[in-house]
């Protein structure tokens, strides 16, 4: 049995299609950002293609944007082991042939002390989710049609 983290945030996944393979490395600053300023922390990071015969690769971290710098090295070694074949085998099922895929699993760091404190009450996390961004827009334009 695995002890339980003294302070521990929820950990989530985030799956990001690239079309055509093409990675810009725009929010790759971004990502850093949030790590820097202590809001996350990267457990996994793992990037596959599906190739156009639908085999599938994992890619190396390595200089997405071409000015000879390996944009992701600060995450280097990042793999808890979480993700495992299975998990793979999922994202290649959805990705459509000659695209590439992202998968980060994150703790939010910003939101364990709230966590540790619910989990000593007593408390347990009963569901979760996400509500996609054009579902917020779709229903606050029928809710407000000037909006925007």
């Amino acid at each position: 049995m695995i002890d339980e983290p003294t302070e521990a945030g929820p950990i989530d996944y985030v799956i990001v299609e690239f079309p055509g393979s093409r990675m810009t490395g725009e929010g790759i600053p971004l990502l850093v950002d949030l790590v820097d300023r202590g809001i996350i922390r990267i457990i996994d990071l793992m990037f596959v293609k599906k190739e156009t015969d639908g085999s599938v690769v994992g890619l190396e971290i390595a200089d997405m944007t071409g000015d000879g710098q390996l944009d992701l090295a600060v995450f280097e070694g990042a793999a808890s082991g979480l993700l495992g074949q299975d998990d793979l085998d999922e994202v290649a099922a959805v990705l459509e042939p000659g695209n590439s895929a992202g998968i980060f699993i994150y703790e939010n760091l910003w939101a364990a002390p709230f966590a540790t404190a619910l989990r000593r009450g007593g408390a347990q996390l009963v569901a979760s989710g996400r509500i996609p961004i054009e579902a917020v827009v779709e229903v606050l334009d029928a809710l407000d049609p000037d909006r925007g």
